[in-house]
């Protein structure tokens, strides 16, 4: 293989961690990249270096046309107007704005690192609205677990490229690690649920809860706020904590599962129930979090 064959060899498999994905509509499939920089229609946007080598990988000369989206509800189509080594620059042709799904902010405990990554993807791809992992006092004995600054900037690079693969629109708020005291005074107001095998089932709270809310609310769903332990459960201390901040306990079944189980099964119920009851997805208040 010759050097320039190796070269590009390299960028195609590079082009796999880069932020952007494929967008299709009925007429075109565009390359599609967040932005953290704000766009509007007519304005001339910059890419950063690795935008500009997967533009590069795919071909795209000047004046193809790209998708963006900010993570906070712009989708725009955009066209490709200058290609450099380490940047490019597109103009916005066409923005619109989506509106949030309801809340649904999730609390779950800092454990293994690579499983709490995994989490991060699904739970973007599910639309999860904030994460925060809490330090419960088993969280303490997990090696190497996923706690500091550094996983932080992690779980948001991996939440980036969930959000692109699933289209959605808006990116989760990635709190850091905080110990539990801190974080349920963080929670917003709510319907606060705590998964535990001894709960009521979780369908049977959600139909009570969000129909009656909707129907108040104009067909709004309330956010919900979702709390995973870790794996050997809570200390008796810690679930008094959130039963007396008003968490209720709510199963998802008969079996024990792993924390990233759970979430991921209770994200996609609450969900399945929120658009039950609000069709659009939509909601004026998004409760956000007090970080």
């Amino acid at each position: 293989m010759s050097g320039g064959a190796h070269a590009l060899a390299a960028e195609r498999k590079d082009c796999l961690d880069s932020p952007a994905t494929h967008w299709s509509d009925a007429r075109v499939t565009l390359a599609t990249f967040v932005t953290s920089e704000p766009f509007s229609v007519g304005e001339t946007i910059t890419l950063g270096e690795r935008e500009a080598r997967h533009i590069r990988v795919l071909r795209l000369a000047v004046g193809a046309r790209l998708g963006l989206r900010d993570g906070r509800g712009m989708l725009a189509t955009a066209v490709l107007v200058r290609l450099a080594k380490r940047h490019a620059a597109v103009t916005v042709e066409h923005a619109d704005m989506r509106e949030p799904p309801s809340a649904v902010h999730l609390l779950l405990p800092v454990a293994d690192r690579d499983r709490m990554m995994w989490l991060a993807e699904k739970a973007t791809e599910l639309g999860v609205s904030s994460w925060r992992p809490v330090l419960w006092k088993r969280s303490r004995s997990v090696q190497p677990r996923g706690e500091g600054p550094t996983f932080t900037r992690k779980v948001a690079a991996r939440m980036e490229a969930a959000l692109e693969q699933s289209r959605g629109t808006w990116m989760p708020i990635a709190y850091p690690d905080a110990l539990p005291e801190r974080a349920i005074a963080a929670t917003p107001d709510g319907l606060r649920l705590l998964l535990d095998l001894q709960g009521v089932p979780i369908a049977r709270v959600l139909n009570d809860a969000l129909a009656g809310e909707s129907e108040a609310a104009s067909g709004h769903s309330p956010p919900v706020i979702i709390v995973v332990g870790p794996e050997g459960g809570l200390e008796p201390s810690e679930l008094s904590e959130l039963r007396e901040a008003g968490f209720r306990t709510v199963s998802l079944g008969r079996t024990i599962l792993r924390f990233e189980t759970a979430a991921v099964a209770a994200l996609a119920v609450v969900r399945s129930f929120q658009m039950a009851v609000s069709p659009s997805g939509g909601d004026a208040s998004s409760g956000v979090i007090d970080g």
